[in-house]
C-alpha cells in the first residue's frame, strides 16, 4: 500500500480529485487538519471523498451572488445568517460538504 501526506498532493484551480474507501474518521481529521481558513472545498458521501480547488471566476461569481441575495433579503426584511464556507456534516447518513 503507499501511503501520502496531504500535503504531498498538489492541485491546479479547478482540479477535483476523487478518493474512494475514506472512513468518516479519516474524513473528519482532514477537516481538523486542513482548518477554516482552507481553499480546497471537501465533499463526503459514503466512504467517497471529492475534494475541489475552485477557480478565481468561481470565487468573484460566489461572491456578486452572495451580495445580491443578501441585499435582496434585506430590501424585503427577511431573517437571515451569513454562513459562508460552513461546513455540513452527519455522520448517521455519512455525508459532509
Amino acid at each position: 500500500m503507499i501511503q501520502l501526506a496531504f500535503n504531498q498532493i498538489v492541485m491546479k484551480p479547478g482540479q477535483a480529485l476523487l478518493l474512494k474507501d475514506i472512513s468518516w474518521q479519516m474524513f473528519e481529521t482532514l477537516l481538523d487538519d486542513l482548518g477554516e481558513t482552507r481553499a480546497a472545498r471537501l465533499s463526503y458521501s459514503k466512504g467517497m471523498l471529492e475534494i475541489l480547488t475552485p477557480q478565481a471566476e468561481h470565487e468573484v461569481s460566489k461572491e456578486i451572488i452572495g451580495d445580491l441575495v443578501k441585499v435582496m433579503l434585506e430590501e424585503l426584511n427577511l431573517e437571515f445568517r451569513a454562513l459562508g464556507s460552513t461546513t455540513f456534516k452527519n455522520e448517521a447518513i455519512a455525508q459532509g460538504i
